[in-house]
């Protein structure tokens, strides 16, 4: 049965509760399409820089990882290739976006499980390598997620994100976030004659901390080791960091 959308975005992302719900909502709803969107909106290249995010693990032989807000398991599925001889979870909010991804799955080693990544189950120390693409954007509480993953990723350990990257100069963050808002509303209309969709891409950029105090936060919460790498002129970031 196709979900429907019923929420006002400015009327939920203003707090963490709020948000959560409005996220289980908007991906459950647009998860047949996410795929699409993501590479009609990043013209292409979205698959690009996910593979490019795990070619720049280390080379571990037997590890295991987790794929935070997997989606439909982009990542999921190359952490399992690159990682055929570990374990790999993926996790995501919204069990639309799960489904799909078991119905993708061809590996033995990938287990998929439905959860909110600011309150996982899974014990201390448990993970080897962390992913996830535009999970933190898109996260309720960010530094809530952030320890959260601290907390499940073993000493030693890495993780890597793939998300927008928030300009800290103002006047190029307002034109990141006006083409953001426009090209998002465009495909919104066109898809699914709902602008809100996918202009909450923008709204939730506007919430994120810029690239440089992003970093600082990520520090502040004792990770070490980090590393960037910009693409699409800035717009969009993967940082890899460590647990100490």
């Amino acid at each position: 049965m196709k979900s429907q959308f019923n929420l006002n975005m400015y009327d939920y992302i203003h707090q963490p509760e709020g948000k959560l719900a409005f996220n289980k909502q908007l991906f459950s709803h647009i998860a047949a399409k996410y795929d699409m969107v993501n590479r009609i909106l990043s013209f292409g290249r979205d698959t690009v820089w996910k593979k490019q995010l795990v070619e720049d693990l280390p080379d571990l032989k037997t590890p295991t990882c987790l794929d935070v807000a997997c989606g439909t398991g982009d990542i999921t599925f190359r952490l399992a290739a690159k990682y055929n001889a570990g374990r790999i979870v993926g996790l995501d909010l919204t069990e639309p976006m799960v489904d799909l991804a078991k119905a993708r799955d061809k590996f033995a080693n990938i287990t998929f499980e439905i959860g909110d990544m600011c309150r996982m189950s899974f014990a201390d120390d448990s993970f080897d390598i962390v992913t996830g693409g535009y999970a933190l954007r898109n996260a309720p509480n960010l530094e809530d997620a952030l320890l959260e993953i601290r907390r499940v990723m073993k000493p030693g350990g890495t993780a890597a994100f793939l998300d927008l990257s928030k300009a800290p100069n103002h006047f190029l963050r307002m034109i990141q976030i006006f083409l953001l808002r426009f090209w998002g509303g465009l495909w919104g209309i066109v898809l699914h004659r709902n602008p809100q969709l996918y202009t909450y891409i923008a709204a939730s950029l506007r919430q994120f901390p810029d690239s440089i105090a992003l970093k600082q936060m990520i520090a502040k919460l004792d990770f070490t080791n980090i590393r960037s790498q910009k693409h699409f002129l800035g717009f969009t970031e993967t940082i890899i960091i460590q647990k100490t």
